[in-house]
């Protein structure tokens, strides 16, 4: 059985006849992208000047999902299509986010005031929120939301950030139901689901990421 990372054969391919368990990645990106725009909505932006850099990393299919389904939310709240800004990420840390985001940033209007930053995980975003800083943007004027939690922590700690919250999974979750049908494959004779899905995810900000990390033993 797998969890998180799906087993591949020699050609690449996923091995389906193996069970899996993981995040539902495009599920995931939907409740990122439909958190960033509920924010901007609470904060009375208005779509006109407002813009959303992705930072994309398609060569990783569990990448590629959560950042189109953030794309797909961010639309359906009603931001112009041509307001959403892809940026490829040549490495998923925060100097190479940084990088990402200085080059669509680079391609927005003068109108552009207030700013959106998405991608697949914590650093993809962190990164990005840097760039808005040295574009001389304000932190009152980005809604940045990475996914993971725990890469986000020294960043919620600070009292003023354009890196507004992260999707933090449920670890506990995944494990509990992975120990869980693993004892009943081996004590029941029940094979898991090839394919199990989890999308359980939390937004954690400055005002409740202490409370919901210790809820699940991750807070120090």
């Amino acid at each position: 059985m797998a969890v998180d990372d799906r087993f591949v054969d020699a050609k690449g391919n996923f091995m389906e006849d193996v069970p899996y368990l993981g995040m539902a990645a495009f599920e995931v990106g939907q409740k990122q992208g439909a958190a960033m725009a509920a924010e901007a909505k609470k904060r009375g932006w208005d779509w006109k000047d407002t813009y959303a850099v992705i930072n994309t990393f398609n060569e990783l299919d569990t990448g590629k999902k959560r950042t189109d389904g953030s794309i797909k939310s961010l639309e359906e709240a009603g931001i112009p299509k041509d307001h959403i800004l892809t940026a490829a990420l040549k490495t998923l840390d925060v100097p190479g986010s940084m990088d990402a985001t200085n080059s669509a940033l680079v391609k927005l209007p003068n109108g552009a005031k207030n700013l959106i930053i998405g991608g697949m995980n914590d650093n993809t975003v962190l990164g990005g929120v840097r760039a808005t800083e040295s574009a001389g943007f304000a932190a009152a004027n980005v809604i940045g939301i990475g996914i993971n939690g725990t890469d986000a922590i020294g960043e919620l700690k600070k009292a003023n950030s354009g890196f507004f919250g992260s999707m933090l999974p449920s670890p506990h979750i995944e494990g509990y139901k992975t120990a869980e049908m693993m004892y009943e494959w081996v004590t029941q004779g029940t094979e898991p689901p090839k394919y199990t899905a989890m999308d359980e995810v939390t937004l954690i900000t400055r005002e409740n990421f202490q409370a919901e990390l210790t809820k699940i033993g991750l807070w120090k």
